[in-house]
């Protein structure tokens, strides 16, 4: 498999360095409720660089998954510039956008996002086929591959009901994986599972991080600031503080 570029969240200040990945420069989002503007998030300066298992922490309302969503060109920013591998995500279109996701993010959520109806195995190889990624002959082998290396491959021909919690969050994983993307972000992964699990997803993502991939996880839980090697700290929509080491609440 081929490994990816990891990354690394620097200080706003911080001068760009060569593995630079992603660049948000005056990032601000707005959502119209009935009571008038509301900006999730203002004036976010952030790069992203290699090698780096980060967290995005913060209160419930502080802007976490608005970030992670614009990290993966699921939202687009009010104002501002997100650059990843180069590309300006704000050029793109809807259309354009959702095309170089495919290709290029993997998204893991709390609650999985599995097709009830597809079995394992099929659920992985969804985004290979919607993204016509090798020949059709070559995606149910990598997808099985995914399915070893996250240690359940006997479930492949199960549906996802069937599993476990943690089973259909490794099964997600791995269908996030599919097609090599540059980043994977999620968010609140572990947050349907039990402590055990967690445990165990978390272990999964370091590894994946020890490969040479990236790890970018939105979590309100602070007993786990031992994974992390960075940790982005959000609150009113904006950074408030970038910590090496442990994530702090």
């Amino acid at each position: 498999m081929t490994q990816i570029a990891a990354l690394r969240v620097k200080k706003p200040d911080a001068p760009s360095s060569a593995g630079l990945l992603a660049s948000l420069r005056g990032v601000s989002k707005a959502y119209a409720t009935p009571a008038g503007s509301f900006m999730a998030l203002q004036n976010i300066d952030l790069d992203i660089a290699s090698g780096r298992f980060i967290a995005i922490v913060g209160k419930s309302g502080s802007g976490k998954t608005t970030l992670a969503n614009l990290l993966t060109g699921i939202d687009s920013a009010t104002s501002g510039s997100i650059r990843i591998g180069g590309v300006a995500l704000e050029q793109k279109s809807e259309e354009e956008l959702t095309a170089w996701r495919g290709r290029n993010v993997g998204v893991v959520f709390q609650f999985f996002q599995l097709l009830p109806t597809l079995t394992v195995v099929e659920n992985v190889m969804l985004p290979m086929d919607f993204c016509r990624i090798g020949q059709t002959r070559d995606r149910r082998p990598r997808a099985m591959s995914l399915l070893a290396q996250l240690g359940i491959a006997e479930q492949a021909d199960k549906l996802p009901s069937d599993l476990s919690g943690g089973q259909q969050q490794r099964a997600a994983i791995a269908r996030a994986l599919a097609n090599d993307p540059q980043i994977l972000v999620a968010d609140e992964p572990t947050g349907n599972l039990d402590s055990h699990t967690t445990l165990e997803v978390m272990e999964l993502f370091r590894s994946l991080t020890r490969e040479g991939r990236t790890v970018v996880m939105v979590t309100h839980e602070r007993d786990l600031g031992a994974f992390f090697t960075e940790t982005v700290e959000l609150a009113d929509g904006q950074i408030v503080a970038i910590h090496n080491g442990e994530a702090r609440p």
